[in-house]
């Protein structure tokens, strides 16, 4: 069984530079990878500052990305987070959604996704509120599919620790009140959940009325917690019968561009072979695809240390893995040299701030 896979780059911190995000998008499409949607927290335009335009050079950037998305047969769409038009969603807030759909569709997207994750959502009538702006999103673009993702995404109580206690039957107002055809974004039963199954997803289905799509929280590895962990183990605790329950599956790929492929590609394979899927296989068959068989086999050697031990953790060793990977004149290498280095380790105050 398999289900329609993409790429939701949704994740904290720098932005890849768009040479890397081209070849990502590229590489997983090759796999079978057929949507991506981008909306990098970092990309102010797209949240703390979504009134006002992208630069010109940013826009031109986005269409050409775009262009490489259809050249692939790769749907592109864009994330938005408009952050404060729901309280109150009055004229002001309409006009400047209009305005930025209208940029959006001049650039050419596919899909439109409005995004409400990460956000205090204690607020009244929130579920009311977000589905009268989604709708009013899909009357004025020219996207044919329409995803949303909810203040609540999980069942996980850290959200409601985090972003205040969710308002009574919010999942289940959404359901009533959305379009049938807007596609929801889930993490699952925990914003980091490390098995999604079957039951679960017939769950969440009940409560809102339609089937999800996955947001899968890895391989990411933003925040100032696991910015010290690099992921790249399979994916694991995904059984291939939960296909029946999505209408999508997308990665939140993580800081590294091109480490994030390794575990992308084993998700393809664990939907491709069923009861036959071996993460550990799968994780060799991907790297060596991808890296080479001798930096293949040097990452499956130092997994522990990248993936488990941690950055701090690892003291002293930094210098010797370092040394092991600094000549290698590789992408990939130079993001495990780069990362042990310190380079995009993150801090609290920069996921605050975006």
């Amino acid at each position: 069984m398999t289900v329609e896979l993409g790429v939701i780059e949704g994740r904290f911190g720098t932005p890849w530079p768009w040479e890397e995000r081209s070849e990502v998008m590229r590489t997983l499409a090759g796999a079978g990878y057929r949507f991506y949607h981008y909306g990098p927290k970092g990309d102010a335009h797209l949240r703390r500052t979504w009134r006002e335009p992208h630069p010109p050079a940013q826009t031109a950037a986005l269409a050409a990305f775009a262009g490489d998305c259809r050249d692939a047969g790769v749907r592109f769409g864009i994330a938005l987070t408009p952050m404060g038009a729901t309280h109150p969603f009055d004229d002001a807030a309409r006009g400047q959604l209009i305005a930025r759909l209208a940029a959006f569709d001049a650039i050419g997207i596919d899909d439109l996704a409005i995004l409400f994750d990460d956000l205090r959502g204690d607020l009244p009538d929130l579920a009311r509120q977000q589905a009268e702006l989604v709708d009013f999103c899909s009357q004025h673009t020219r996207a044919t599919r329409l995803y949303f993702c909810p203040s609540y995404y999980s069942y996980d109580p850290v959200l409601d620790r985090v972003f205040g206690r969710r308002p009574e039957g919010y999942l289940a107002e959404l359901g009533r009140l959305l379009d049938p055809e807007v596609r929801i974004y889930w993490t699952g039963e925990e914003v980091f959940s490390p098995e999604i199954g079957v039951a679960h997803l017939r769950e969440v289905e009940a409560e809102l009325g339609r089937k999800v799509c996955l947001w899968d929280n890895y391989p990411v590895n933003d925040g100032s917690r696991m910015s010290r962990f690099l992921h790249l183990r399979g994916f694991t605790g995904r059984p291939p019968a939960i296909a029946g329950h999505l209408t999508g599956h997308a990665i939140n790929p993580a800081i590294q561009p091109r480490l994030s492929c390794i575990p992308a590609l084993t998700l393809a394979a664990n939907y491709a072979q069923g009861d036959g899927y071996s993460y550990g296989r799968a994780f060799d068959t991907a790297a060596r695809a991808l890296l080479g068989d001798e930096l293949a086999a040097m990452v499956r050697d130092d997994l522990l240390a990248l993936q488990d031990t941690g950055w701090e953790r690892l003291g002293a060793r930094r210098e010797a893995l370092r040394a092991r990977y600094a000549d290698i004149d590789q992408p990939a290498a130079r993001e495990i040299v780069d990362w042990l280095d310190g380079r995009h380790i993150m801090t609290d105050d920069e996921v605050k701030t975006q």
